[in-house]
């Protein structure tokens, strides 16, 4: 693990990571940056706290809204495969429930 310096919104942090991982966790501390600039130059919203968990819900918004490039599941979000597959976990535990009663 290496220690990595960064800046994000005018403030210092010192991150760990694995080494020749530094690049990719740049381009995230990158992301970040801009992304909670941009929310705190629009003004309306005051506070890193407030500001970090905007930019947080928005990020995790995009990343359950991308569908996968091409496959059976191309056609689904990732917000709409999680609950597939939760729901498959539901049918499963209750098809599987009088089966562990047999034991």
């Amino acid at each position: 693990m290496i220690q990595l310096p960064v800046t994000m919104m005018g403030q210092a942090y010192t991150l760990m990571c694995k080494e020749g991982e530094e690049g990719a966790l740049q381009a995230a501390v990158d992301y970040l940056d801009k992304r909670m600039c941009a929310i705190r130059d629009g003004g309306k919203i005051k506070g890193n706290d407030r500001i970090a968990v905007m930019v947080a819900l928005g990020i995790a918004a995009e990343l359950l809204s991308t569908k996968a490039p091409a496959g059976p599941l191309s056609e689904l979000s990732m917000a709409e495969v999680q609950q597939q597959i939760q729901h498959m976990h539901t049918v499963l535990d209750q098809a599987l429930t009088p089966q562990e009663n047999l034991f």
